[in-house]
């Protein structure tokens, strides 16, 4: 019996361990397979949605100011406000008069700053030395100096300015008894012009530059 009983206890012992061990592999196995169902979810936000049968919260207007949703409800205005496009520029100050057109009635702030074609006037303007070598038969009239290449447009009238000199022109002397018709002069270049005998008609002296 005692031998019996001695043969018996190793195969009991040697019993225990395997079972101990099949144990903890079956439990080993149980975490790695949690750990890889933790790190590999089966859903994403792109999946996400709604319970079966759930409802959005109802929007419940009028129920104080921290709801934003009081004097309207979320209608919104009406009228202006309402209209697709409603509404003024940064620039409307509330249908008065505004700044850009209060300034230039401003006291102190001249007109002539403004649009020079409308509160100034631009002449063409030439200088006498560029009558050197004109033809005296010819009459000087803003017509054909514009068709000599003289000057380029009439604008508000043309202008004859006296220069640097008086009596002497660019590449030679005035041509004496030069005809002048619809034509302004600076005090210097008429009293050049009427150094050589210029016959000036009815044209008036401009101011003097």
């Amino acid at each position: 019996m005692a031998a019996s009983k001695k043969s018996s206890a190793p195969k009991a012992t040697a019993s225990k361990a395997a079972a101990s061990k099949a144990t903890a592999t079956k439990r080993s196995t149980k975490k790695t397979t949690e750990v890889a169902a933790v790190g590999t979810p089966t859903f994403s936000l792109a999946t996400l949605k709604p319970n079966p049968h759930s409802w959005p919260k109802r929007t419940r207007v009028g129920r104080g100011h921290g709801s934003g949703m009081v004097k309207t409800g979320g209608e919104g205005g009406k009228g202006q406000t309402v209209r697709s496009g409603g509404g003024k520029g940064p620039a409307f100050e509330g249908g008065q008069t505004p700044w850009n057109r209060r300034l230039p009635i401003r006291r102190g702030v001249s007109q002539k700053a403004r649009d020079i074609g409308h509160f100034r006037t631009e002449f063409a303007v030439i200088n006498i030395g560029d009558l050197a070598g004109w033809d005296a038969s010819i009459e000087v009239s803003p017509q054909s100096l514009r068709k000599h290449g003289k000057i380029k447009s009439r604008k508000d009238g043309v202008k004859v300015l006296g220069g640097s000199t008086k009596s002497k022109a660019k590449g030679g002397t005035l041509p004496a008894g030069l005809k002048f018709r619809d034509m302004l002069f600076s005090a210097s270049a008429r009293e050049a012009l009427g150094a050589v005998g210029a016959d000036f008609g009815d044209a008036e002296t401009a101011p003097a530059e």
